[in-house]
């Protein structure tokens, strides 16, 4: 049956633009918080004495705060704020609920401001692009619900019969987080704001980077793709170049993309096959990216003089094209010969940034410049001022990328190198560290250009909001749907377009394709570990696992790795590769994901406990030449024994060997242990009556890091 629409079935309706313009002024000031901890940061790692004496400010504990920031309130804020907008229009209907959009808004701001609370007093998860604590992670998923609920509620009381290519985006975005974030965020609570992965090891890398990996495809790509196909050819003034090509590039992207996390483990102990399955969709994932780049900038065809006079349109080819970059480097960075250079580097730094800031963040401003005049009913202020901000951005991130290309290769070549009789050239990792540390001050110049260019930005925009005024709402007219969509085999997608509860399946299916096929069958890891009773490892001791809670609640994560590579030089540095075995009872694991500091995975017993100990109060006793920050906190914090049987039986739930004694003399067991390990560093030369404090749990945690069992 066609459709028939009559000048008799017009419906009146208005958009609600007041919850765009709320998203749109959040995006630009949680920019700004962002930006500032990310210049923070590259500061602490250039001149560690910004590392302070207060634990909140410390690298660890703020680099998970920066990277939230960045992607969920950041880039979060701005993807509600375009597709509140774009999808209103597209489907000719106001939000489904402005209760559930109210909701929505003010929900995701909590769950921002909670983070930037809990973050900070080591309240984490210790998974990364995944910090938050369980609580934190319910409010995710309810607000999500509420987002999902207003958005498809939309879609069906559209009065647009297809769905416009955004819109495809806009679907695998909510459908793919809320797996995403659901599956990885599944754990056992222990205390109102601690819990335990339910995956330990190989499982939990996997898992998480499944989830890591995707995170980026499904929140910082697929809903700006959406934006993408929305706002260039808004801004032209002309239909994106290629329909079959949108078609292409959507439906390999959703498909493909879900396989490809575990190219972020590559040479670990995770098992081969699904490292080669992980680097052979990254691969194939170059076609389909720059099919998508080639699309959005096609669409400039026969216009690209405008680009020296309209600011939103550098802002958006140059985010394209940074896109375009990206999608290159990152199925090369798979590649394992590449990897085995590039992995623990800062060129991976250089790459995540280039596409945050290169086309993340110059999408959003070219998005914020063409949609502030327009929602405030008013000209631009400057385009001139624009345009400085354009290039202060542009050179900013060029800076950025090329400083960390730099210091990532130098870092890569470095450990790797040995000399004519087979040993390292540079056997002390702080050599590298030194020569790393001017990049780390170009780095950091690099932010503040394009941190002066977010400066000029808002300046900009605050004085159009000022000159302006928000309209009232207007009344459009258009015809209700009537009739079912016709199913035409010659134009099957055409047709595909109007039946979003399809379109949502299929959808679905093609993401969950490569998650079951890569998860399920390493869900059952422990079945590559050969239980032989020489090679078995024990749990850890009660103070052991309170210790490991220490490392995590300090971030120690965001700057050791504890996975050794089968590569000469990792040998001849470390020791033996390391295996599934080693991991087994890691919840979650610490395989960890960039070294500017060396790897743990053989630290234990290599060290007395004094060195330890000295090492945590100032590095620069025992390593003149160290970056990393003291822990002077941890030497009078106590250890919270009386927590301990509570931890035991959460990962005796999980799967971990403890007996009801062991967890009942939980906490008597620790103070034992941990006055055994204060009386050697007494004799040592150590504080007295240091058997209560953190420092203490930690030590013992590190001394058991590559040993079976604990010391006796």
């Amino acid at each position: 049956m066609s459709e028939v629409n009559t000048p008799g079935n017009l419906e009146s309706f208005k958009y609600d633009d007041a919850i765009v313009r709320k998203f749109l002024i959040a995006t630009l000031f949680w920019a700004g918080v962002a930006f500032l901890l990310g210049i923070w940061i590259a500061l602490e790692l250039a001149f560690y004495p910004l590392n302070t004496n207060l634990p909140y400010f410390s690298f660890g504990r703020l680099r998970p705060l920066h990277t939230n920031a960045a992607i969920f309130a950041f880039a979060g804020n701005a993807i509600f704020a375009g597709i509140y907008y774009s999808m209103q229009r597209l489907l000719k209907a106001r939000m489904f609920s402005d209760v559930l959009s109210k909701i929505h808004f003010w929900g995701w701001q909590l769950i921002i401001v909670s983070a930037a609370i809990t973050l900070p007093l080591g309240l984490t998860s210790g998974k990364e692009y995944a910090e938050l604590e369980w609580p934190i992670d319910i409010a995710i998923t309810l607000i999500w619900v509420v987002f999902a609920w207003n958005f498809f509620g939309t879609i069906i009381r559209r009065r647009e019969r297809h769905l416009y290519v955004a819109i495809w985006f806009y679907i695998a975005t909510v459908i793919a987080i809320a797996l995403l974030h659901i599956v990885n965020s599944l754990a056992i609570p222990f205390a109102p704001f601690k819990s335990y992965s339910i995956y330990a090891g190989a499982q939990d890398a996997l898992v998480q980077w499944w989830y890591g990996h995707n995170a980026v495809a499904f929140f910082l790509t697929t809903p700006f793709l959406g934006l993408m196909y929305y706002f260039i050819p808004k801004a032209i003034g002309r239909p994106v170049y290629s329909y079959k090509l949108s078609i292409i590039h959507f439906w390999s992207l959703v498909f493909l993309y879900i396989w490809a996390g575990p190219h972020h483990l590559l040479y670990t102990a995770l098992p081969e096959w699904a490292q080669t399955l992980g680097m052979i969709f990254s691969l194939m994932l170059w076609a389909p990216s720059w099919g998508g780049m080639i699309n959005g900038l096609l669409t400039l065809r026969g216009a690209w003089h405008r680009l020296r006079t309209e600011p939103v349109l550098k802002f958006l080819i140059a985010a394209v094209t940074f896109y375009g970059m990206a999608t290159f480097e990152g199925p090369l960075l798979s590649v394992k010969s590449v990897s085995s250079l590039a992995h623990y580097t800062d060129w991976i730094i250089g790459h995540v940034h280039s596409s945050a800031l290169g086309w993340n963040g110059l999408l959003t401003f070219g998005m914020a410049y063409y949609l502030v005049p327009k929602l405030w009913n008013t000209k631009l202020y400057s385009e001139r001022l624009a345009n400085w901000h354009f290039w202060a951005a542009t050179m900013g991130i060029m800076i950025y990328m090329i400083s960390m290309w730099s210091s990532g290769i130098t870092q890569g070549l470095m450990w790797r190198a040995v000399d004519e009789a087979g040993k390292l050239l540079y056997p002390d990792f702080s050599e590298t560290v030194l020569r790393i540390i001017p990049m780390y001050w170009v780095r950091t110049m690099g932010g503040l250009l394009f941190f002066v260019g977010y400066l000029i930005g808002i300046y900009n925009i605050m004085k159009t909001i000022r000159g302006g005024k928000a309209p009232e709402e207007e009344t459009f007219k258009a015809p209700s749907l009537s009739g079912p969509t016709e199913v035409n085999p010659r134009r099957l997608h055409h047709s595909l377009e109007g039946l979003p509860i399809v379109f949502s399946v299929l959808t679905l299916i093609a993401v969950a394709a490569g998650s079951i096929m890569e998860l399920v069958p390493t869900l059952t890891a422990h079945s590559y570990v050969q239980y032989k009773p020489e090679d078995r490892f024990q749990p850890y001791t009660a103070l052991e696992l309170a210790g490991r809670d220490l490392y995590v609640r300090e971030g120690c994560y965001t700057c050791h790795s504890q996975q050794i590579r089968p590569l000469v030089s990792e040998k001849l540095r470390y020791g033996e590769p390391s295996t599934l075995e080693e991991s087994m009872y890691d919840h979650p694991f610490q395989w960890g994901s960039k070294r500017t500091g060396p790897d743990l995975s053989r630290v234990g017993t290599k060290y007395p406990d004094l060195w330890h100990y000295r090492h945590m109060l100032n590095p620069r006793d025992v390593t003149p030449t160290s970056v990393m920050p003291a822990y002077p906190w941890m030497f009078t914090r106590k250890i919270n024994f009386e927590i301990l049987p509570k931890k035991l039986n959460a990962m005796r739930t999980l799967g971990v060997p403890y007996t009801d004694e062991q967890i009942n003399g939980a906490a008597d067991q620790a103070r034992a242990d941990a006055k055994r390990i204060a009386a050697v560093l007494e004799k040592e030369g150590a504080e007295a009556k240091s058997e209560d404090k953190e420092v203490v749990a930690l030590i013992a945690y590190l001394q058991r890091l590559g040993q079976k069992e604990s010391r006796k």
